[in-house]
């Protein structure tokens, strides 16, 4: 699928760590284990692709049309197993060395401060704000079951608090020390986006088409088309998001000369993406087909009966972003970590990682809470964030990296994907900033 760097040229480096330096990378949680299987990478990858993204394909679908729906469906999935198949392959691209995280392979291709710059950004702005999104989908879950389980016979509960009960499990559960200590949780959070997934197209099917199902756009003006357009361009590029984290799970798994570390992710990684194939187009072609441009920004709320599936299909989407959400947070804990203790020499420990991880999780709360905006966040996030770190910028760096010849088949695919992954970063978050913005002329804070 590419040209690959010429191992001739790469001396393996020598380890020039100090014994602080190696205590460090020992207690970081992406180096600290490195015990992980190939199916960790499969159930990793579902629980990081699989999230609260598939349960508003139909809403993107009634955006984009039948056509153009499908189209930038099938196309993202394309594209995305191409980049992640990149990711791997760039791993260990240079022998005897690893690329745990993302911007390490960033300050590879780019050097080592522009690096830093233009991926930890991107980086971050996707997994701090998949964090926040699952906050809010997290609570707007645990309500809808509150809600459909009580029948309108209990006390009406904000929103507000069904955000800080579903913080309050991350409170105790970010204080995992690496990505191996969650297998258990990513594992049965991946069991329950393929079970909740199943619920939310099969609970539809057997409902049926709606009365006077209508295909048309959702919008009645051609403004609100237009941008309602865009915004789906953005919610598809949400569901396709774990390229973030993809290094990072490869560093997990052990690797020796004779059996790198790309051959039992890679394998993972097309398992997840028969996975994620069998969750998202289901969703989205039988939700679409079955309520038309009345299906609301998360499948699950359309459905209303039987009464005991919905309920237990919105807890499933809980324990899942349970899970999606600790996937994501584990990077970004590493990040903190790392600054805090070898730039401003804390020391590595227990009181550290306490405080550190609860004011972020706290942090996600707080934002959840007061921006619960969820059809818009997706849009606004999915454009300007996700896009760049899981369409463009693998195929960037594999060119400046391998150097696959000019004109060639994999020199045409890298430049076509960037193209492409351009211009949804563009236009992608307009649609979705609009929805935020008319969400918020009629929401009330912290209702």
């Amino acid at each position: 699928m590419g040209t690959q760097a010429s191992p001739e040229n790469c001396t393996p480096p020598k380890d020039e760590r100090t014994a602080r330096e190696k205590a460090i990378d020992d207690w970081l949680p992406i180096t600290s284990s490195r015990k992980a299987k190939w199916w960790y990478s499969a159930f990793h990858n579902v629980t990081a692709m699989v999230g609260a993204g598939v349960l508003s394909l139909p809403y993107a679908m009634s955006e984009l049309g039948w056509g153009p729906g499908i189209a930038v469906m099938t196309l993202s999935w394309i594209i995305t197993v191409y980049t992640l198949w990149q990711m791997v392959e760039m791993h260990e691209m240079v022998p005897g060395k690893r690329f745990d995280r993302y911007h390490e392979l960033g300050q590879h291709a780019f050097g080592d401060k522009l690096g830093l710059w233009i991926v930890v950004p991107q980086q971050l702005l996707v997994e701090v704000s998949l964090n926040i999104v699952y906050m809010v989908t997290g609570g707007n879950s645990l309500k809808k079951f509150h809600d459909v389980i009580c029948d309108g016979k209990c006390k009406d509960i904000k929103l507000t608090y069904f955000i800080m009960i579903f913080a309050s499990v991350h409170f105790v559960l970010s204080q995992l020390p690496n990505f191996n200590s969650l297998s258990a949780i990513s594992l049965a959070a991946a069991v329950m986006s393929l079970s909740y997934s199943t619920i939310a197209w099969g609970a539809t099917l057997d409902k049926g088409k709606a009365p006077n199902v209508d295909y048309s756009l959702r919008a009645s003006t051609t403004t609100g088309k237009v941008f309602g357009f865009l915004g789906g361009l953005g919610d598809m590029a949400f569901s396709y998001s774990g390229h973030n984290v993809v290094l990072e799970i490869q560093a997990t798994i052990p690797s020796t000369p004779d059996r790198p570390s790309k051959k039992p992710m890679w394998r993972g990684v097309v398992v997840a993406y028969i996975i994620i194939a069998a969750c998202y187009m289901p969703v989205a072609m039988i939700g679409y087909w079955a309520f038309g441009k009345d299906v609301d920004d998360n499948i699950l709320i359309t459905l209303n009966k039987p009464k005991w599936l919905i309920a237990m299909a919105n807890m499933m989407v809980v324990l899942h972003v349970i899970g999606s959400y600790q996937v994501y947070a584990m990077p970004v804990f590493d990040m903190m970590e790392s600054l805090l203790v070898k730039k401003m020499n804390f020391s590595p420990g227990l009181r550290l990682r306490l405080i550190s991880r609860t004011l972020y999780v706290a942090f996600t709360m707080f934002v959840g809470i007061t921006f619960p905006f969820f059809g818009g966040l997706l849009g606004f996030f999915g454009g300007i964030a996700f896009a760049p770190t899981t369409y463009f910028l693998p195929c960037i760096m594999w060119l400046i990296i391998c150097k696959p010849k000019r004109f060639s088949l994999s020199w045409f695919s890298n430049w076509i994907c960037i193209i492409l992954g351009v211009i949804l970063t563009i236009v992608a978050p307009i649609g979705g900033l609009r929805q935020i913005i008319l969400s918020a002329k009629t929401y009330k804070f912290y209702s």
